[in-house]
């Protein structure tokens, strides 16, 4: 299918994980199309006039009340959906995930009638979540895998 036959949407998202070996995940409230509530990383939507790693730091900011640095690129990843529900075409979401750590701020979500409720720190070793978790958190933690089993801390 050629790229101007369907939408895309840029999504950017902070894997955070504390000395505790915590990961920091927040709480997808489903939103106004009616998706289904669920855990999911730090992050979100890119503007169109934003750089990624920009993106990165206000979605972290807006969902969690912490300022971020970024760390390197861990993985980027995509899926697609058919057109129908909410997609009136079809619809690629290309998203990125950066290794990031927390530099200020205070735990709390800052955004103001958005989809993320709350954040909170989930042990790496109670995932999964008996709640639902997005594809991402699982994207996220082989990433954390990989990257403490290869290219350091």
């Amino acid at each position: 299918m050629h790229y101007t036959e369907y939408d895309t949407r840029l999504a950017a998202y902070a894997v955070i994980v504390n000395d505790a070996e915590e990961l920091l995940l927040t709480w997808f409230n489903g939103g106004a199309d009616g998706g289904t509530p669920g855990w999911s990383l730090p992050g979100g939507g890119v503007e169109f006039d934003e750089a990624v790693e920009d993106a990165v730091v206000r979605e972290a900011y807006e969902e969690t009340g912490y300022d971020v640095e970024l760390g390197p690129l861990l993985t980027i990843h995509h899926h697609t959906a058919p057109a129908g529900g909410p997609f009136p075409r079809p619809y690629r979401s290309q998203r990125f995930l950066f290794r990031a750590r927390v530099v200020g701020g205070q735990l709390g979500t800052t955004e103001t009638g958005g989809t993320t409720d709350f954040a909170r720190w989930v042990p790496l070793a109670e995932l999964p979540l008996p709640e639902r978790t997005a594809e991402i958190v699982d994207l996220a933690v082989r990433s954390v895998e990989q990257w403490s089993q290869g290219a350091g801390s």
